[in-house]
């Protein structure tokens, strides 16, 4: 009896001494993970970039978090040229944004690190700038677009404006839209006079929930300047014209003013012929004017800024901006500028980016060449008959045979190199 009462005393004061040191380790423990979680979470901290918080290194382009690469990559562009990507956005865009920024860095840009200059009208939200400086993999910068930039000029009668947009609520594509107009007439006027883009020459414009279909596989800007381009574009097709009724009548008041500042070798022709031959011998979109509403649609452009920083630029839009058509009617940046385009530059330095695929819905343009199709990972094919699908280069409305006729001409791959 005595002695099992002293075995079970043994025993227990085994147990006593084993949780005594249980206990003790694994308060070591418990300090020691404690002392390695606030040296991981300093670590991840300081890897992944707070927008509050200045200095810190960002992510790659692809979004993965790789903090080696993180704390390495200071994101210095690649690049040589003097450029940008440029992206009007909102904030309720963010996804939109993210899907064409994932696809620019994806087919270009992860290569050669330009910045991003994003511009709003009002302040960007902390979600937004987090998001999109993580899929950026150059720079990224956040503007404000200052008031008298955005809201029509001090000359336009409200109550003029706001009859104009009831009046187009239902009959004029995004007629009912004051920010539509506002940004039309930013784009038109007052995009390339933002204080950042001051420090750039070249810009490459991309909008929310576009797709670039192909390996780009070159530098876009160093081939507009080392082939001396001042302007690329890969969509052009016919306006509408209730868009912009009185256009034409005000550009041909400009013309009769300032017939010095038209090019001598400008593309007057591409905007005002009408033969039906370089339109599968369809009848045009019916015009009113002489204008035939050909235009390069401006949600994919790619230019020299100083083009519309020059004088003769300046001239032209100061005449259309008096004139009232951006808010009296609703005038559209896209024939805005190709019609600046068409009569006051020389229209060999205006590019036709054919080997680079683009979506923009409702419209595709896809390469033509199966061997650029193929060497460039397109995912497109350029004579789908699905509508959404449907190349608009085959398409009816395209003015791009009018282009190869009146503009620079039909640009033949072994031109340029485009797979270099």
């Amino acid at each position: 009896m005595l002695r099992g009462l002293r075995n079970l005393l043994f025993i227990g004061v085994l147990i006593g001494v084993y949780y005594n040191l249980a206990f003790s380790y694994l308060d070591r423990t418990i300090d020691n993970y404690s002392s390695y979680l606030q040296q991981f979470n300093h670590e991840i901290t300081d890897t992944i970039y707070n927008p509050l918080k200045r200095g810190l290194p960002k992510l790659p382009s692809n979004t993965y978090l790789d903090p080696e690469f993180a704390k390495n990559n200071q994101r210095q562009q690649i690049g040589k040229e003097n450029a940008t990507l440029v992206m009007l956005v909102r904030n309720m865009e963010l996804e939109g944004a993210l899907k064409s920024m994932r696809s620019l860095e994806d087919r270009f840009n992860r290569e050669y690190k330009y910045p991003w200059v994003f511009l709003n009208d009002v302040p960007f939200d902390e979600d937004f700038i987090m998001k999109t400086s993580l899929m950026a993999s150059g720079k990224t910068y956040y503007e404000l677009i200052p008031e008298s930039d955005w809201q029509p000029p001090s000359f336009i009668n409200e109550t003029k404006l706001q009859e104009n947009l009831d009046k187009s609520r239902t009959k004029v594509i995004y007629g009912g839209y004051r920010s539509y107009r506002n940004m039309c007439h930013f784009n038109s006027g007052f995009f390339y006079k933002q204080k950042r883009l001051l420090n750039y020459e070249w810009y490459f414009r991309v909008e929310p929930d576009v797709e670039y279909m192909c390996d780009f596989q070159y530098d876009p800007f160093e081939l507009l300047r080392i082939n001396n381009k001042i302007y690329g574009f890969i969509v052009t097709f016919h306006e509408y014209e209730n868009t912009i009724p009185t256009l034409w009548q005000t550009v041909e008041g400009f013309m009769k003013e300032h017939p010095d500042l038209l090019h001598p070798n400008n593309a007057l022709k591409f905007i005002t012929t009408n033969e039906t031959s370089l339109n599968h011998f369809v009848d045009l979109v019916p015009s009113s004017t002489d204008y035939n509403l050909c235009h390069f649609w401006s949600n994919f452009e790619i230019g020299n800024l100083n083009f519309f920083r020059s004088e003769a630029y300046a001239k032209y839009f100061d005449y259309l901006d008096k004139a009232g058509g951006f808010y009296y009617e609703r005038w559209g940046d896209a024939p805005v500028h190709s019609i600046a385009l068409a009569l006051l530059a020389d229209k060999d330095q205006i590019h036709h980016f054919e080997d680079i695929g683009y979506f923009h819905a409702p419209y595709l343009s896809c390469p033509s060449s199966e061997m650029i199709r193929a060497s460039k990972r397109c995912i497109c094919e350029p004579r789908v008959e699905k509508k959404i699908n449907k190349t608009i280069d085959v398409n009816v409305y395209s003015c791009l045979a009018r282009w190869w006729k009146y503009g620079s001409g039909k640009t033949f791959l072994n031109d340029v190199d485009y797979t270099r």
